[in-house]
């Protein structure tokens, strides 16, 4: 109602009605000048969404396609899996599952229950039918990580409106595990198709938290689902801005633009918002991560080919060095494939050579015919892009020049990431640093990628399987063998014996030397509340909440 129609009712004298006027457009300039001030504030700090800043890069967004870390990431919060872990654990529960599998005595049928009531982003009703069509795109659609079902699934088919149907081309113990896999989250029918390489990189449409509501090249928009099934988000929306740098992402997390920073900062920015956290500026959140840093060795590429050689190599490594110099602390050395995360890790490197055993490295490369006048070249590549692993390869160089008395020379050389992905499997490098981040959160899926092999020999290597993709070329008969058999190995002792002879063979045969295991570091500002890393890397954003 304006000042003036409000004037015009009051019947009383003129010297009344100008300190009553005066009074009322004070009360007006006052009240939108506390409008404009909260909005100014809920603009930067007071809203109910959540601002996340990354440097990690985004390809797609497409269940079928996505095999990048912030794409999973991302899928974990816009969509739904069958399984999925209790938040703090590593316990697997039903997500669109009401139920554990009901596996047949052989190991080959899948029985899952369905749960009902749920509704897709655009309305479609959720069911078994439309479970299936999901998942048989996700193998059909030839997307990056379709082999992880294609390898494994028979068959999958809808058996009742909500019940579904696995038939496995062979037994797997980690199956369950894998239906967590973010890729594997149900799709709506009418959203999507299935043919090959038919994608939708930048839409999606499920049954999560939050629904898709901008995909940009450097920007994206999470609002929340109303009509989700489970409990809602704590926050009212995600804003996930995608930084071209972690200097960018530093400085935009110290002038607070950002709410919380989440992978990637260098070294010396996280020692720099550590110091500040502990200033009480921001909090910081730092939690053991399962990602894995290692060397690979190319076993047909000579002199790799000669065992001796290759323990000589994992001899001389010094992963505290490491860690100190180059990763300022912020992981931890590493001694087999599998980290320390699970129960079944052992630490076989350590066991065996322990770290910077100049003695033991050059009583081996002797041994192999090499000396101060004959000495091995070790060439050593990396992504250029990765200063991190720029500076691990330079220090091993420096380690070589410094303490093996001319025995051992390393070479280091970098090529641009994408070329030395595509170059690895064909195996034109002789050792390459690299990482791994796990598909799915099991034991076997730190052994069967890097030691098994479909076709080869133990001395022609492999030419076709898992080891082949990583680079390494390594063939063993016992390998094989223990890798389908902890895969078909139901009890968790005995498969716990079975990785426990899996790492004691490549300790002993070095085809890959671990190096160290991330921790992760996530910065986030005084008033966030919920920042959960979960112990299987995920990173639920639906916790996150302004005080």
């Amino acid at each position: 109602m304006g000042t003036d129609r409000l004037l015009a009712k009051i019947s009383i004298r003129p010297s009344v009605i100008k300190i009553l006027a005066l009074f009322i457009l004070c009360c007006f300039l006052t009240a939108s000048c506390g409008q404009r001030t909260n909005q100014s504030v809920n603009s930067v700090a007071g809203n109910d969404r959540i601002t996340i800043g990354t440097t990690l890069k985004l390809r797609t967004i497409d269940p079928a396609d996505a095999y990048e870390v912030i794409s999973g990431q991302l899928l974990h919060n816009l969509g739904d899996t069958l399984y999925t872990y209790e938040s703090g654990t590593t316990k697997l529960i039903p997500d669109l599952a009401t139920a554990m599998p009901k596996i047949s005595p052989d190991g080959l049928t899948y029985v899952i229950p369905l749960r009902q009531g749920v509704i897709f982003h655009d309305d479609t009703p959720f069911n078994a039918a439309a479970m299936e069509f999901s998942l048989q795109r996700f193998i059909k659609n030839g997307g990056r990580p379709a082999f992880l079902l294609g390898d494994a699934v028979e068959s999958v088919k809808a058996t009742g409106e909500y019940e579904l149907t696995f038939k496995l081309k062979k037994p797997f113990a980690a199956f369950s595990a894998l239906l967590t896999f973010a890729g594997t989250c149900a799709i709506s029918p009418k959203a999507y198709e299935i043919g090959d390489g038919k994608f939708k990189p930048d839409i999606f449409v499920g049954t999560g938290r939050y629904k898709l509501a901008k995909y940009g090249t450097n920007s994206l928009k999470f609002d929340v689902f109303d009509k989700y099934w489970g409990a809602k988000p704590a926050n009212k929306g995600i804003d996930l801005l995608l930084l071209s740098s972690s200097a960018n992402l530093f400085n935009t997390f110290r002038t607070g633009a950002v709410d919380v920073a989440y992978l990637s900062l260098d070294a010396d920015q996280v020692r720099s918002l550590d110091e500040g956290a502990k200033k009480g500026k921001w909090q910081e959140f730092a939690a053991e991560s399962s990602t894995v840093s290692y060397m690979t060795l190319n076993i047909k590429s000579k002199p790799l080919d000669n065992i001796d050689v290759r323990q000589a190599i994992a001899a001389m490594i010094d992963r505290p060095l490491i860690n100190d110099r180059v990763l300022r602390g912020q992981a931890q050395p590493l001694y087999s494939l599998i980290p320390t995360t699970f129960d079944v890790h052992k630490p076989v490197f350590k066991e065996l050579y322990g770290d910077a055993n100049m003695a033991k490295a050059k009583e081996l490369l002797t041994k192999a015919g090499y000396s101060a006048t004959n000495p091995l070249v070790l060439q050593i590549w990396h992504p250029s892009g990765s200063t991190k692993r720029g500076l691990v390869a330079s220090t091993i160089k420096a380690l070589a020049k410094l303490k093996m008395d001319g025995i051992m020379q390393v070479e280091v050389n970098s090529v641009e990431a994408p070329t030395l992905f595509q170059n690895v499997e064909k195996g034109i490098y002789p050792t390459v640093l690299v990482d791994w981040y796990a598909d799915f959160f099991d034991a076997d899926n730190y052994m069967q990628p890097f030691l098994d092999c479909a076709t080869g020999s133990v001395a022609g290597g492999c030419e076709k399987g898992a080891s082949q993709g990583q680079g390494s070329f390594y063939y063993s008969d016992r390998a094989n063998q223990l890798i389908a058999q902890q895969r078909k190995e139901p009890n968790p002792q005995i498969r716990k014996a079975i990785f426990a002879e899996l790492q004691d063979i490549l300790g002993r045969d070095v085809p890959f030397i671990p190096l160290w295991q991330d921790k992760d570091y996530t910065f986030a500002q005084k008033n966030v509340t919920g920042v959960s890393l979960e112990p299987t890397q995920a990173f639920p954003f639906w916790f996150l909440k302004k005080q």
